[in-house]
């Protein structure tokens, strides 16, 4: 388990140790799908139909193109997944991964992939209506507007945390976001490092403060997300709470329903759960997490 001391307090520190299986259901699903689009594309971009490579007939309908030259409304979704090259992929997935593992583990997945979502389509419209504006428009791949959106939440909920730039040199989280924003907002009205969306970066970077900023302010965006209730039986016990993406669980319940003697792995995972119903998902260690997981995994 990693931790970094920053301001007299210890972090958590999300790492790949412990393997491929640990990653939280929509990061993992996003991670394959990002990566299986680009070989795939790029395979079958190879073969030919009457002459013509495949590659023309992808790049012409899964890119976002602007309204009036080439765009159809499903691109609004397709753009996400395509990259323009391994690293432009590489990139956005190590940032995905980076910043948006502990957002889902607090926020629960449907909230996470919502949050997501909205950052991407937000990310997409912003490069339709207010790119244009200042330079003009071309076909606009990558999942960089969606992970803007992730970056500015980390930056909100976690202001304080220590990002190594380079894996070396120390930032805060908060002053780290506003330079990248500041970069943006810099290159898309200069019209600086042409090539790049800035203005869908800034756009899914916007939808995300507005999402964060309203949910501060009252408004619960639980409503768009289905709930269900998961129970989970554990040595006598049977433990019931809402699975709604929230960090805290405070409909959490129990139950006796006979009194046998319960083993010590089935201990530890009423210890934890009882830990969820105090404090939340959040207060949980790596190991605690880790226990848990593969409990549900044998309910499943």
């Amino acid at each position: 388990m990693s931790y970094y001391r920053y301001s007299s307090s210890n972090y958590y520190r999300p790492s790949f140790f412990g393997g491929f299986k640990f990653f939280p259901p929509v990061i993992k699903a996003l991670l394959i799908s990002n990566v299986a689009v680009y070989f795939l594309a790029s395979f079958f971009g190879l073969f030919r139909i009457q002459g013509v490579p495949l590659s023309v007939f992808i790049d012409s309908i899964l890119p976002l193109y602007p309204i009036g030259n080439g765009f159809y409304p499903w691109q609004l979704l397709t753009y996400m997944f395509m990259h323009g090259g391994i690293m432009h992929l590489l990139f956005n997935m190590f940032a995905l991964w980076m910043f948006g593992m502990e957002l889902e583990n607090q926020w629960g997945s449907k909230k996470f992939f919502l949050y997501y979502m909205l950052c991407g389509l937000g990310a997409g419209l912003s490069n339709l209506f207010i790119a244009p504006l200042f330079a003009a428009g071309g076909p606009t791949v990558g999942a960089s507007g969606a992970v803007y959106g992730v970056l500015i939440a980390f930056g909100m909920l976690f202001p304080e945390r220590p990002i190594f730039i380079y894996f070396l040199l120390p930032i805060r989280a908060k002053y780290f976001v506003l330079l990248y924003i500041g970069i943006e907002i810099y290159a898309g009205v200069t019209g600086t490092m042409d090539g790049i969306a800035h203005f869908a970066h800034l756009g899914g970077a916007a939808v995300g403060f507005l999402y964060l900023f309203a949910e501060r302010k009252g408004f619960s965006f639980d409503r768009l997300i289905p709930r269900r209730k998961m129970t989970y039986v554990s040595g006598g016990k049977e433990y019931e709470y809402a699975s709604s993406g929230r960090s805290d669980v405070s409909d959490a319940s129990y139950f006796d329903l006979h009194d046998e003697r319960k083993s010590e792995a089935e201990k530890s995972v009423d210890d934890i759960l009882d830990k969820i119903n105090q404090h939340g998902y959040q207060s949980l260690t790596e190991e605690e997490r880790r226990i848990l997981f593969e409990a549900s995994k044998k309910l499943n």
